[in-house]
């Protein structure tokens, strides 16, 4: 019986493109991504800008995108101050035009796309649930959702081209334990949780490894409303084993993990980085 298991397995196509993947090699150390081309939305600031930091300082060129030219410059500027390959432009991940734009960007001027790291999400309401509109559904859904799956569908082809690829969705702890007044926000995040199990078996024959992050509450100037104040962050720390909120490099090391070799045999998974706070089995 062990023996036609065996000889199943090993004649299984799923398990031959198994070890493909995990005969791929980088050049360097595991975690190293030296020539690896990254794309990360919303990245001039919070977990987007760790990311691209922690991408970065691994050898990593770097594509950073947001809204404002202002902070694309800022972030840029950083960057290379800290001898950092970097491209930036910007983008309003809600557009298709915008979308577009950036990954053509980044094959011209950086010849492929090895990673993609889906960051870009927007919260314009707060409050009960049943009080929110058709048009905070829409907003927080196109932006959130959608197009972290149309991103992806850009970037595959050229994964393809590269022999592989990684995609990370950012997520949230909201996603397995919704926040109060933070309702349909929530429900974008845990969609996120479930495209990732879509996506990972559908790209793993080409080599395209699909993961995502769920931060807790992380020190961002996005999260602010639930930091600043003293009350609700002693609420929050009650939840917590490591009694403090989480800063944004701590999500950009999980994040680089993900996209490195050291994760070669991780797809479909959520890695959720909350300080203990409980939000799954």
């Amino acid at each position: 019986m062990l023996r036609f298991f065996v000889r199943r397995f090993f004649n299984n196509p799923v398990a031959e493109q198994t070890r493909k993947m995990s005969g791929v090699k980088l050049p360097g150390s595991h975690g190293s991504l030296s020539g690896k081309v990254a794309i990360i939305t919303a990245s001039t600031d919070g977990i987007g800008l760790a990311a691209a930091q922690a991408l970065g300082q691994r050898g990593a060129h770097v594509v950073v995108s947001s809204r404002r030219q202002s902070n694309v410059d800022r972030a840029v500027s950083l960057l290379q101050g800290q001898d950092i390959l970097v491209t930036g432009t910007t983008c309003n991940v809600g557009k298709r035009e915008d979308r577009e734009k950036l990954v053509n960007m980044t094959l011209e001027q950086c010849g492929g796309v090895d990673i993609l790291v889906s960051n870009a999400a927007v919260n314009p309401f707060f409050g009960n649930i049943l009080d929110s509109t058709e048009s905070v559904w829409d907003k927080i859904l196109d932006v959130n959702v959608k197009s972290a799956f149309l991103l992806t569908q850009l970037v595959v082809p050229h994964m393809k081209e590269r022999g592989g690829g990684s995609v990370v969705f950012v997520s949230s702890v909201a996603g397995y334990q919704p926040m109060q007044a933070l309702g349909p926000y929530s429900v974008s995040k845990t969609a996120l949780l479930g495209l990732t199990r879509a996506l990972a078996p559908e790209l793993a024959q080409n080599n395209i490894r699909v993961n995502c992050v769920a931060p807790g509450v992380i020190r961002t100037s996005f999260s602010q409303a639930l930091w600043e104040n003293e009350d609700i962050l002693e609420d929050f720390k009650k939840q917590l084993s490591i009694k403090r909120i989480g800063e944004p490099e701590e999500i950009g090391g999980v994040i680089a993990f993900l996209c490195s070799q050291d994760a070669s045999y991780i797809t479909g998974e959520t890695i959720t980085a909350t300080g203990g706070m409980s939000g799954r089995l």
